[in-house]
């Protein structure tokens, strides 16, 4: 004990601050192993009929004559006879559904047509705790559950969304397994296939983020100044190039955006069709978002005189973290909504020790069973948050001319 003191005592910063972080990873590593054993990877539970039923736009007694007629899958049976179906049985349902009630097939099978543009959303604030991160994974989750192809981009070094899919940054993932590794400017660039990763999460591909994001920072302004990057070449032409490269794949792509108004995030809003703002209603976060607001702005701006064009479906404004009851944030939400009009959205994502307890273990409600965090909070806060995506999918559906 006394070396070990010494030893820290002659410590410099670095060194410490070294020493604290790969204690700190062995720590989350060891966490992980506990939380998600025995691969150390998460996985997603099996859904009561009741829940499905509503994934499907059907009743329960509907479902449950299914499973007594033999046709669709094989629910699982309780001692007390609840019907419950995995994340893969739900889309053999589906796929039987279309099949079996082929005028209601798209209402089943709700994918995009060829014709459809390909949706990518970029949630985007640089104001901490705005819920930025967990917008996205909400939204992300709550469209493979109806039934959408979801691609999700973790843009920020943080990586906070890949730890939600259950990756450790720092542990699983090597060299160009980033969005990076598809955007580098050298012959170690990766096809974007390479780089998309399954999860767990049925219906969601992720593509993983860590701190090799902020490569893209630093080697950018070296690759302008070394020579002329024209077309697809074009820094913020970049992550839209990438995306393009499996477009086919998925129905709705979602960006996690960085804190920040850097090259990725310029890459981001320039691939993106849609982009949702996040604010918390105090006036601290109201005031940073008029500064995003004015930098984004600006941003555009910049973009646009270098060629790119910016042509948004739709830009929306999500609170999050809000408090019904709380008088001053109430009188907030009613100013954005007299400044803004229908471009707050209506639904708001309520603050709620729900999600915050799930957010512990590393999930999101969609993976909670109602019991883990209390009956009633659980039902309240998904409500709010399905609320909040619902209003999305409407967004989206109307591009889509549904």
């Amino acid at each position: 004990m006394i070396a070990q003191l010494a030893q820290r005592s002659s410590e410099n910063a670095l060194a410490r601050m070294t020493r604290h972080a790969k204690v700190l990873s062995a720590q989350m590593q060891a966490l992980s192993v506990t939380l998600f054993p025995p691969s150390s990877r998460k996985t997603l539970r099996s859904f009561s009929s009741g829940e499905v039923a509503r994934f499907l736009g059907v009743s329960d007694g509907y479902l449950r004559q299914l499973s007594l007629d033999g046709l669709g899958p094989s629910p699982s049976l309780s001692a007390g006879g609840r019907r419950s179906y995995t994340p893969t049985q739900i889309g053999e349902l589906r796929s039987y559904l279309a099949t079996a009630r082929p005028k209601e097939a798209t209402s089943f099978l709700p994918r995009r047509l060829p014709e459809d543009k390909l949706q990518v959303i970029a949630v985007a604030n640089f104001k901490g705790g705005s819920a930025k991160t967990t917008t996205a994974l909400y939204l992300a989750q709550f469209l493979a559950l109806e039934g959408y192809r979801v691609l999700a981009i973790d843009l920020d070094p943080q990586a906070s969304l890949s730890a939600m899919f259950g990756f450790q940054p720092e542990f699983d993932l090597g060299e160009g397994e980033t969005l990076y590794g598809a955007l580098r400017y050298d012959e170690a660039r990766r096809p974007m296939r390479e780089v998309v990763r399954s999860t767990y999460f049925e219906g969601v591909s992720l593509v993983p983020g860590n701190l090799e994001l902020m490569e893209f920072e630093h080697h950018t302004p070296r690759a302008m100044a070394e020579r002329s990057l024209r077309g697809s070449d074009v820094f913020f032409r970049r992550v839209g190039s990438a995306i393009s490269e499996v477009a086919d794949d998925f129905d709705v792509v979602v960006i996690d955006c960085p804190p920040q108004l850097g090259y990725l995030t310029m890459g981001a809003l320039h691939a993106a069709t849609a982009m949702l703002v996040t604010i918390h209603p105090q006036m601290v976060d109201v005031a940073s978002m008029n500064q995003f607001l004015l930098m984004t702005s600006d941003v555009m701006t910049v973009i646009e005189e270098a060629g790119g064009s910016l042509d948004y479906d739709f830009i929306r404004y999500v609170v999050t973290r809000h408090d019904p009851n709380d008088v001053p944030e109430t009188q907030i939400v009613a100013l954005l909504r007299n400044l803004f009009g229908e471009d707050v959205l209506g639904a708001t994502a309520w603050k709620s020790t729900a999600i915050a307890n799930a957010g512990l273990t590393k999930q999101s409600l969609y993976e909670l069973d109602k019991g883990s965090v209390g009956r009633g909070a659980y039902d309240r806060a998904l409500e709010s948050v399905n609320g909040v995506n619902n209003e999305i999918l409407g967004l989206i559906k109307k591009v889509w001319r549904r």
